[in-house]
């Protein structure tokens, strides 16, 4: 049977882990992470799902001497990362005797890189998927094993598409697992020249630019909001987080509101009408509710 080390955290993670085990895998060792204190936790704990099997965990980096040591010493014939949050150095890929893999949130080529369900979302892309490929010194371009393809509605947050790339995820698994077990799984070459690569976001990259197209702004919010940290504006020096919004046919000023009820505000092309939103200091509200408490006719939306 063949020996695995995991380096395992999030949904993904998590999911991808119980079908290993559903499938009789011998998982030797899991790397994860320790949770942040600053980032909101809404997804299943692999620490846990390990000490539920008896299973021995790390949250250090795998790239840490003594890490790498033991890696070497376990000498597993697998490495597997589900969504690890640190690049595994080269030297680590070349203990596993038959590979080390890596299962992608999105179809590659296309998302290499940091945080591919987000910017799918934010890029207004109409599908995406999860993709099983051999890890390489360069970030997510070795040769595919399998991938699954998932539809992106043009209404889906990217917590609604993390869930559609966590299924496909583990049915890429259980159909790849008993080959690379077997030793007959196949390797496509990547087309790197097909695809792009994306880069991390952070919480500033947030701020809605409102001379962009409605739809654009609507892709923002959605691709950042709940569980994210959201896309912000301001409303007299003060932060609004904008949580959802659709965009209409009409003509506006740049961040300026041109209805109250509903709550309409003008853009680069096209109306968006934003739905909930949270002032700083506050609670998240409906529009209705957020126009009965802050009188906004005529109000502009900025960036500062």
């Amino acid at each position: 049977m063949s020996s695995l080390v995991i380096c395992a955290y999030h949904n993904v993670g998590y999911r991808c882990i119980e079908e290993l085990l559903r499938q009789g895998a011998d998982i030797r060792l899991i790397f994860t992470h320790e949770d942040s204190p600053t980032e909101q936790i809404w997804f299943s704990s692999v620490r846990e799902l390990a000490d539920r099997h008896g299973i021995p965990w790390r949250t250090g980096d795998i790239n840490e001497p003594e890490n790498v040591a033991l890696l070497r010493e376990i000498a597993p014939d697998f490495i597997f990362s589900f969504y690890y949050r640190n690049m595994i150095k080269t030297e680590l890929l070349e203990i596993p005797r038959l590979g080390a893999l890596n299962l992608h949130g999105s179809f590659l080529p296309r998302y290499r890189g940091r945080v591919p369900v987000n910017w799918a979302v934010i890029n207004g892309e109409t599908e995406s998927g999860a993709t099983l490929h051999y890890m390489v010194e360069k970030p997510d371009a070795g040769d595919i094993v399998d991938q699954e393809k998932v539809p992106i509605a043009f209404t889906d947050t990217a917590h609604d598409l993390f869930r559609k790339v966590t299924e496909a995820a583990v049915t890429v698994l259980r159909r790849a697992w008993p080959l690379l077990a077997a030793g007959s799984a196949p390797r496509i070459p990547m087309d790197l020249t097909a695809g792009n690569y994306c880069g991390g976001r952070k919480p500033a990259d947030g701020l809605i630019d409102w001379s962009r197209p409605a739809v654009q702004i609507h892709n923002l919010i959605r691709g950042v909001t709940h569980p994210y940290p959201g896309a912000f504006t301001h409303l007299e020096g003060k932060r609004v987080v904008i949580w959802s919004a659709f965009p209409l046919a009409g003509k506006g000023e740049p961040g300026k509101v041109v209805s109250t009820k509903p709550l309409q505000v003008g853009t680069g092309e096209g109306l968006l009408e934003i739905r909930s939103l949270q002032l700083e200091g506050n609670t998240e509200m409906m529009a209705d509710e957020f126009g009965l408490k802050h009188p906004l006719d005529n109000r502009l939306f900025c960036n500062q």
